[in-house]
């Protein structure tokens, strides 16, 4: 027998952003465990915002399970908060609750800041570096420093290493704003990967003394870009059916749930979507091919394919919930009817 070391990782319960919180417990298995062997835990949910002191009891339910590659056989295990039943969602619980289709893929994009001594890593004391320009997709000192590619190529081997389906990294517009992407099959796992993605970049920047802003808009009202996290998504009908008058009445769709969208796409979505600085106005719904200053992204291989492939929802932001956003976006898509069905996520 093996003793593992399980970090049962969730969501606090702090608004209008939940935080991550991890604790360990050391259990003996024989091989790797599996999700099935992994027991309900409770934790005190009195420090957590998610109970009062009278009656702490919350409990932790596993619902997905990663090798931890920091730690020897150390094992990354996502819960769900749960009352003190097991059974009964907490209601924090934000994934017990969301439409999930395994034919839906997602790809999100998300963007942040490293931030040191209150400040973007990179940033001088007083003022501001040089404007924006070079540092997106940059190379080089002056234009992303001397740690934070060392931390985002850590950060892509421990994510690959834990099998998460992490999809590629770039330096972002502003000096020290980057990106990583992460793909799935279905709202739960594709935010699932999203949440232990960011658990490991924040564990990661521990030992460096750096921390991670997920703010959309943490220079304020400056010529500086806003970190989003653009959600691109494809059902199984857009992929193999598709059309133009298919496209054309989703896009009408969107357009008629705009403030529904806004409403799950990040706090102080306003202050980031202003229509600068690559985004549309938060209250005006658009699409466009290519055009990244447009609510929607259409790319030119899904019109030149006959309308059919994925789209880029450009208005989610970067501190917003997945499983919230995800779940929104197949909302909407369930309201556009199909030839033989009435729901497209089908």
């Amino acid at each position: 027998m093996t003793k593992y070391k399980l970090e049962y990782i969730w969501l606090d319960g702090y608004t209008p952003v939940p935080n991550l919180r991890g604790k360990t417990q050391i259990k003996e298995f024989e091989t790797f465990p599996t999700l099935e062997q992994l027991p309900l835990w409770g934790f005190d949910g009195s420090s957590t915002m998610q109970a009062e002191g009278r009656s702490s009891d919350c409990v932790l339910k596993p619902v997905a399970i990663y090798p931890d590659p920091a730690r020897t056989n150390g094992a990354l295990v996502m819960c769900e908060v749960m009352m003190p039943d097991g059974v009964t969602p907490h209601a924090s619980n934000a994934r017990a609750t969301i439409l999930d289709d395994e034919g839906t893929w997602f790809g999100f994009e998300q963007e942040y800041f490293f931030y040191q001594n209150g400040r973007p890593l990179g940033f001088p004391e007083q003022g501001y570096p040089a404007p924006q320009g070079p540092y997106y997709t940059g190379v080089g000192y002056s234009n992303v420093g001397d740690v934070a590619r060392e931390i985002v190529e850590e950060h892509l081997d421990l994510c690959l290493a834990a099998g998460i389906n992490h999809e590629g990294i770039n330096a972002e517009v502003a000096k020290g704003q980057w990106e990583f992407q992460v793909f799935g099959k279905g709202s739960k796992k594709a935010a699932d990967e999203i949440w232990m993605a960011r658990y490991l970049l924040q564990r990661l920047t521990e030992k460096y003394g750096i921390d991670i802003e997920y703010h959309c808009k943490p220079l304020g009202d400056t010529d500086w870009n806003g970190s989003g996290m653009h959600c691109n998504f494809s059902t199984k009908y857009m992929r193999e059916v598709g059309g133009k008058e298919y496209f054309e009445a989703l896009m009408a769709a969107f357009e008629k749930n705009l403030m529904d969208h806004i409403a799950v796409y990040g706090p102080d979505n306003d202050k980031r979507l202003t229509g600068k600085h690559e985004t549309a106005p938060w209250n005006k719904f658009s699409y466009g091919v290519a055009d990244r200053g447009a609510s929607i992204r259409v790319p030119h291989s899904f019109v030149n394919n006959g309308y059919k492939g994925y789209l880029e929802d450009r208005r989610p932001n970067s501190q917003g919930d997945p499983y919230q956003i995800a779940s929104q976006v197949l909302k909407t898509i369930s309201e556009v009817p199909v030839a033989g069905s009435a729901s497209a996520a089908a």
